[in-house]
């Protein structure tokens, strides 16, 4: 009996817990709900899926699989993100403190994501603004291939955005800065190699040209230090004579 009733004190003890554990968790879910919907209605009001689709964040999420648009994205992020934080709750009023620890560090780590997110959007403005200056200016200059140059530029923006995004989340940096430095020093080194051994010529004779321009300018620029220095004698002389007057 008296096992018995040690027994029945622990679980009627752990039914109030059990309880607002419920409580909780039921009132948490449909309030994310809600700021998930009006969320999802105040970016669609502002047009943020134009903005999205020309910056190629729309895209993206559409190769994710999400059968979603880049608004509704946004809202499951926030609710799911607030759903963490009523789990956070819910966990610590039935007395598990291990799970609202790990749940908290991935709650930390949510912000982080959603700055990338940010990160990749602008970049994709940038990078579609950037390629369509540099297309329309090489066009404009006939330089070489403008739709090249165009593509060049906006991969250049995207491999910035992408590392400065994998940083901010923090998922192998090491190595993801490791490889862009050395891609970029391949980069050189490939320019490098292809100026030297493609334009040994041209640099020659651009090296010869301004030579022969020094040379030919060299005497000109003798001839104006004598004549400055005459001058300078000259006007010595006329202060000389006016002071003996």
């Amino acid at each position: 009996m008296t096992s018995l009733a040690a027994g029945m004190a622990i679980l009627f003890a752990a039914v109030p817990k059990i309880l607002g554990f419920l409580v909780i968790l039921i009132i948490g879910w449909f309030i994310a709900s809600a700021i998930a919907g009006a969320v999802t209605a105040l970016l669609r009001a502002v047009h943020f899926n134009d903005v999205a689709r020309r910056s190629g964040f729309s895209g993206f999420v559409e190769k994710m699989g999400i059968r979603r648009d880049a608004s509704g994205f946004l809202a499951d992020l926030v609710k799911w993100f607030i759903r963490l934080i009523v789990l956070v709750s819910a966990f610590d009023a039935l007395g598990l403190p291990a799970v609202s620890q790990v749940l908290e560090q991935l709650l930390l780590w949510i912000p982080n994501l959603v700055v990338a997110l940010v990160i990749l959007v602008l970049a994709g403005l940038v990078a579609n603004a950037l390629g369509s200056l540099i297309r329309g200016a090489t066009a404009e200059a006939n330089l070489g291939n403008p739709d090249l140059l165009a593509t060049i530029a906006r991969v250049a923006v995207w491999g910035f955005a992408i590392v400065i995004a994998v940083n901010q989340v923090g998922i192998a940096t090491t190595l993801v800065n490791t490889l862009f430095m050395g891609l970029v020093g391949a980069l050189a080194l490939a320019l490098g190699l292809a100026f030297g051994l493609g334009g040994r010529e041209t640099a020659a004779q651009m090296v010869a040209s301004w030579y022969h321009a020094g040379q030919g300018a060299a005497p000109k620029l003798q001839e104006a230090a004598g004549s400055a220095q005459r001058a300078a004698g000259s006007d010595n002389s006329t202060r000389v004579e006016f002071q003996r007057s």
